[in-house]
């Protein structure tokens, strides 16, 4: 299959705010605000110290997606990029189009300096976890553990 993997450009954003929730409305059954959403993708994509976000296209339609975040390694004095919000879309799934996003943020994160990738999958999503292990990543010894802090409006609801 013919696919072009690239930087997003601005005009992407609703289509990757599109993207996103669907991607959590499939792997954590939440359902985003859009607007907040699409604010997000557009912040990214007009300001590359908060991330990147890199695309794949076949004949001119948008099919995956990938973000990039940056956590800075004092023990390496060097970058991680973690991979985020992937998506790919459901018609174009087990045809390659992430293998080729992984490939290409691989190459750009080199370019870059970065000492590594990292990313996060949900517990339950064994797809996923199948994946990054054919593509060379391995499960690594840490759990993750967040708090949020409240907003004036929710930004996810449970499907």
């Amino acid at each position: 299959m013919n696919l072009d993997v690239r930087r997003a450009q601005p005009a992407e954003a609703e289509s990757i705010a599109a993207f996103n929730a669907a991607m959590a409305r499939e792997t954590e059954h939440l359902e985003l605000d859009t607007e907040r959403v699409c604010a997000g993708v557009r912040a990214i994509l007009r300001d590359e110290t908060k991330g990147l976000y890199f695309v794949a296209t076949h004949e001119g339609r948008l099919v995956g997606q990938a973000m990039i975040t940056y956590e800075w390694s004092d023990w390496r004095n060097a970058t991680f990029w973690w991979i985020q919000s992937v998506y790919v879309h459901q018609e174009y799934r087990g045809r390659g189009v992430f293998r080729r996003l992984f490939a290409h943020i691989q190459d750009a994160s080199r370019a870059a300096g970065a000492c590594g990738l990292r990313l996060y999958v949900e517990q339950n999503n064994e797809t996923a976890r199948r994946t990054y292990e054919r593509l060379g990543m391995h499960r690594t010894p840490y759990d993750m553990y967040q708090v949020e802090y409240a907003s004036p409006e929710p930004a996810v609801t449970k499907a």
